[in-house]
């Protein structure tokens, strides 16, 4: 019996340390774990978009690299916040629609992504978001924010600080924390993680009409969390969850039919 006492006990302090070795690599490494910065850079010469210029604007103790294009007469601007992989350049597609159809755009880097130089963080990226909001502020009365997956985070956070005209929300998170914990229930996330992003406690404070878009079988972001969110909301205007699409799919569902509605109500009212 003692010597199965004492290797019931071993066992149990292995099972200890090593449950300990992955929460502490997990923490060190977290930002690594967390972020996809790496990708191509898409010039803004090849990009289609003959009216739109490169612009840097000071955030924080940098810059972030964006691109912009003023709308045309009377149109408002779109102010929009990428998602976590790559550079904003790669969505070039997506801005010369904006454009087509009349709306200036704004989008950018955050620092730490491929035309920005610096230090990721939930901090940076927040007065990041909150810089570039407040550049486009200073030249247009009329702003609508976008928000994609990550960029779901700093653009409710911008609207739960400024007065924009509508808040779209594309693959959003309840909080980055909800995901992780939905990805790792056997981690103690809330009690490690430094950039939690709470999109549920920001929401509370956006008074601009709501749209949150997500797809069924989004497997980097649950549509619950979509969901949840919008639950949550003071001004909810549309709910748009497209059956069998990814994470990565509603562009090509047709997202901008529904933005473009969206955007047209909450400006004529």
């Amino acid at each position: 019996m003692k010597l199965l006492r004492s290797v019931l006990v071993a066992l149990l302090v292995l099972a200890v340390l090593a449950y300990a070795g992955v929460v502490g690599y997990m923490f060190v490494n977290q930002r690594a774990l967390q972020y996809d910065p790496a990708g191509e850079i898409t010039e803004l010469a090849a990009a289609g978009l003959a009216g739109a210029e490169q612009v840097e604007i000071a955030s924080g103790d940098g810059l972030v690299t964006a691109w912009y294009q003023p709308p045309r007469p009377g149109m408002p601007m779109i102010v929009y916040y990428k998602g976590n992989s790559g550079s904003f350049t790669y969505e070039h597609e997506r801005y010369a629609q904006f454009v087509a159809d009349g709306y200036g755009f704004l989008a950018f880097d955050y620092r730490g992504f491929p035309t920005s130089p610096g230090a990721i963080s939930e901090a940076n990226i927040l007065a990041d978001a909150l810089a570039a909001y407040d550049w486009v502020a200073e030249r247009h009365p009329d702003i609508l924010i976008w928000g994609r997956s990550l960029g779901s985070g700093p653009a409710t956070y911008v609207a739960s600080q400024r007065d924009a005209r509508a808040l779209l929300l594309e693959t959003p998170f309840l909080s980055a924390v909800t995901v992780a914990a939905e990805r790792y229930p056997y981690l103690p996330v809330g009690l490690v993680m430094q950039d939690q992003f709470r999109s549920n406690e920001w929401i509370a404070q956006v008074r601009e009409p709501v749209l949150v878009a997500h797809g069924t079988a989004d497997t980097t972001i649950g549509v619950s969390n979509g969901e949840r969110l919008y639950a949550l909301a003071p001004n909810p205007q549309e709910l748009w969850i497209v059956p069998d699409a990814g994470h990565s799919d509603l562009w090509a569902a047709g997202i901008w039919d529904h933005a473009r509605p969206f955007f047209e109500k909450a400006l004529s009212s």
